[in-house]
C-alpha cells in the first residue's frame, strides 16, 4: 500500500471475489453465475442501447422502474435499482448502521457483509449458525443493531420462511432488517410481500443469478417509500448515475421476459435434484439448498483437496478456509450436461483415492 492510504482503511481485509480465469477453460461452478445466456429480449433491448451512449443515464431508472413494479406489485416509490445487489446492501450499511446501531449478521454467510462494516467504520456482530448451518431466529430477537440475512444464506444454501422472518422483523421494531434475497428465486419464500406491514423490512434482489446478467451488474431494493427515500439519499450523495444505460435496458427486456426466467430456474432446480442424488449415491452429505448451488462434503476426502483435484482436471467450485466449514465445497448448479460431467470427475478422483 502506498504512505497516502488513510489510516482508518490500512487494517481493511477486502473481498474475495470468485476465481475468474483468463488463462484456460475451466468448467466454471464457483461463482453462482446462470449456465444460461440472457433472455433474448434483454439482449436486443441492450443491443437498441448502444446508440445513446452519448447521453448519461436515466438516475431514476423510470422505465426499468415500472416494468418492476408491475411485476412485484410494489409502488415507483418503494423499489430503488442499483449497481447489483451489492450496492444496495453497501447503501444500507451506510444508511442505517452506526456506532448506536452496529450491523448483526451470522459468521458464515455473504462474505461482503463484515468487508461493508469495515468500510464504512460500522462495529458488527457475528452470530453463529447452529449444529445444522443453519439460522436460530431465537438469536435475532432481539437482534440489537442492524440486521443482514441472506435469504437463502450462501455458501450454506438453507433458507428462513415467511414466519421466521416475520418473527424477527417484530422483535426489532426499531431497527432495520435487510433480508438478502439473491437466491430466493430458486425455491424459498420472498419477503416483498411484508413491506407494507413493516416499515423496518428493506428487501434486496439482483438480476445476476435467476436472469442472467451477472456482468451487467444490476440490482434493487425493495421496502416502505420511507427506507427507500433514505437510501435514495445515500445515491444521490455518491452517484446518481449508478446504473448505465446498456443495463437498465438490458433489465427490462429480462422483465419483459419472465417466462424464460421462469423456465431456466425450473431447469435448475431439476439439475440440483439430479446433482445432490448423485452426489449422496457416492457418500457426499449435502445440505438442503433453495438456490443455484450446492454446499457439500465428503467424509473421505479433505474439502480443499477435493477442489484442488477438481481444478487439476479443469472444473472450478469454490472452497472457504473458515474453519467451520472447510470440509465442504460450494458447487453452482449449471446444465445437466455440466453436472454429469462433475459427478463422473468427482468419481475418478476418489477412485483413486481409493475411496470408491
Amino acid at each position: 500500500m502506498s504512505r497516502f492510504l488513510s489510516e482508518s482503511k490500512k487494517r481493511l481485509v477486502p473481498y474475495t471475489p470468485g476465481e475468474q480465469p483468463k488463462t484456460r477453460k475451466f468448467l466454471k461452478l464457483n461463482t453462482n453465475e446462470s449456465p444460461f445466456p440472457p433472455s433474448p429480449k434483454a439482449q436486443q433491448c441492450a443491443a437498441e442501447a448502444l446508440g445513446t451512449l452519448e447521453l448519461y443515464s436515466d438516475p431514476t431508472c423510470a422505465a426499468l422502474v415500472k416494468k418492476a413494479c408491475a411485476l412485484f406489485g410494489v409502488e415507483e416509490d418503494e423499489i430503488l435499482f442499483t449497481n447489483g445487489s451489492d450496492e444496495i446492501l453497501n447503501f444500507a450499511f451506510m444508511a442505517f448502521c452506526d456506532a448506536a446501531h452496529p450491523a448483526v449478521f451470522p459468521d458464515i454467510t455473504y462474505g461482503f457483509y463484515p468487508v461493508f462494516a469495515d468500510v464504512n467504520g460500522v462495529p458488527y456482530r457475528e452470530i453463529p449458525l447452529d449444529d445444522n448451518f443453519r439460522i436460530c431466529v431465537e438469536d435475532y430477537t432481539p437482534a440489537k443493531g442492524t440486521v443482514f440475512i441472506a435469504n437463502p444464506n450462501a455458501p450454506t444454501g438453507t433458507a428462513l420462511t415467511l414466519s421466521q422472518i416475520e418473527t424477527i422483523l417484530k422483535a426489532n421494531p426499531d431497527n432495520v432488517v435487510v433480508m438478502d434475497e439473491a437466491y430466493v428465486d430458486f425455491g424459498a419464500e420472498s419477503a416483498v410481500g411484508l413491506i407494507h406491514r413493516y416499515d423496518n423490512l428493506l428487501v434486496t434482489r439482483t438480476f445476476s443469478k435467476s436472469r442472467s446478467m451477472a456482468g451487467a451488474r444490476l440490482g434493487f431494493g425493495i421496502a416502505c417509500k420511507e427506507l427507500i427515500r433514505d437510501l435514495n439519499t445515500i445515491k444521490y450523495s455518491t452517484n446518481p448515475y449508478n446504473v448505465n444505460a446498456v443495463t437498465m435496458a438490458a433489465g427490462i427486456g429480462a422483465l419483459q421476459d419472465e417466462a424464460y426466467t421462469q423456465k431456466n430456474i425450473q431447469t435448475i432446480i431439476e439439475n440440483r435434484t439430479y446433482t445432490v442424488e448423485g452426489l449422496q449415491k457416492i457418500g457426499f452429505e449435502v445440505l438442503p439448498s433453495q438456490t443455484n448451488f450446492i454446499f457439500a462434503k465428503h467424509p473421505g476426502i479433505d474439502g480443499e483437496k477435493l477442489y484442488a483435484a477438481l481444478k487439476e482436471k479443469g472444473i472450478l467450485v469454490r472452497h472457504f478456509n473458515k474453519e467451520r466449514i472447510k470440509a465442504f465445497n460450494r458447487i453452482t448448479i449449471g446444465t445437466k450436461e455440466q453436472m454429469q460431467i462433475l459427478i463422473h470427475t468427482v468419481t475418478e478422483i476418489l477412485t483413486a483415492e481409493g475411496i470408491q
